[in-house]
């Protein structure tokens, strides 16, 4: 059985999903530390919404805005 195949997450090369590979998902140390900055930096970020004000005065619906 051949071992799955992934996409590195940061340059795209072709990578064997295997107990050798100690970087999987990422191709290299490189790669999988670049990601690492992208997180530390800010780059990558969760989308979240912007909890309400609760001093606003409701809408005209009558929740806050």
């Amino acid at each position: 059985m051949k071992p799955p195949v992934v996409t590195c997450p940061t340059c795209g090369a072709s990578v064997r999903w295997t107990a050798e590979n100690p970087w999987k998902p990422f191709c290299s140390e490189r790669c999988k530390l670049i990601d690492l900055g992208h997180w530390a930096t800010e780059k990558y970020r969760v989308p979240a919404e912007t909890p309400p004000d609760e001093d606003a005065p409701p809408d005209a619906d009558g929740r806050p805005q």
